[in-house]
């Protein structure tokens, strides 16, 4: 099982350092039918796994300039009640029911790639800087009071969303994270992918945390060796994100997720009849 975890995890790696999200939600696919974990320690260890190769990869794109902190924190911070009511409820679910309704996530995030696709595609056509910057603040007390009210719901609407998917499905939540920082912040691409990291470690520590002492038995030979792998994974996938067009990672990484999401619907639907 290491040997296989080894490739696994370098891939999902790759693809949270270049993209931003989106290889996290293939890590719990891949620990229950490739490693054969049981389906609520893999949602467990994949928030393990997400977390800390997420909060390695920060580092490079912070470097870069490509990281919003502030933002990020108070995004991450909003969507911490919603990972711990996501955490509370997935115990109470079937394994069975937890993978179909997956499954089903993952179409819709394959969807929203699409629509990513489009928005970087527009952003090359109009020569759209690199480092980006939000439209405006959403908030702002000095030096007089200002308040965008319909962007800050939406920042909470869209933050507490993304903890309740953190913690119900053991994913990071990058996979909407990045398009909720781009509507909802007006960042650019590039920034909304470094910053989704930082909101993804605070979302899996978060979740994490609340699963901890539910009898969940975790192989931590495997989740460490996986763990690795995707740090190295992510550190590469910084350097090709500078290199290789993201229309080309994404649509690669769409195809990827439809394919998955249908081998796991099979799998899983039939125990639901």
């Amino acid at each position: 099982m290491l040997a296989l975890a080894l490739p696994i995890g370098l891939l999902i790696g790759l693809s949270l350092g270049a993209l931003g999200g989106g290889g996290s939600i293939l890590t719990v696919p891949a620990l229950v039918y490739l490693l054969g974990q049981d389906p609520r320690a893999a949602t467990t260890g994949s928030l393990l796994i997400v977390g800390v190769t997420a909060l390695v990869a920060m580092a490079a794109h912070h470097r870069a300039g490509r990281v919003r902190v502030v933002q990020g924190l108070i995004f991450g911070v909003l969507g911490i009640a919603g990972a711990y009511v996501g955490s509370r409820l997935s115990a109470t679910v079937a394994p069975a029911v937890l993978l179909a309704a997956f499954s089903v996530l993952m179409l819709v995030v394959a969807a929203m790639m699409v629509v990513r696709r489009r928005a970087q595609l527009g952003a090359v056509t109009t020569g759209e800087a690199e480092t980006g910057s939000p439209n405006g603040p959403v908030l702002q007390l000095h030096p007089t009071l200002v308040c965008d009210c319909p962007r800050v719901l939406k920042v909470v609407v869209t933050a507490s969303a993304v903890g309740l998917l953190t913690g119900f499905f053991g994913v990071g939540g990058g996979f909407v994270v990045v398009p909720a920082l781009v509507l909802a912040l007006g960042f650019t691409m590039p920034v909304a992918v470094g910053t989704s990291l930082l909101v993804i470690a605070i979302n899996s520590t978060s979740a994490l945390l609340s699963r901890m002492g539910h009898g969940v038995h975790l192989d931590w030979l495997l989740i460490g060796a996986f763990t690795l792998a995707a740090i190295f994974g992510s550190l590469l996938g910084g350097r090709l994100a500078t290199r290789v067009r993201p229309q080309r990672l994404t649509a690669a990484f769409t195809m990827l997720l439809v394919a998955v999401a249908l081998y796991t619907a099979v799998r899983s639907f039939p125990q639901l009849v």
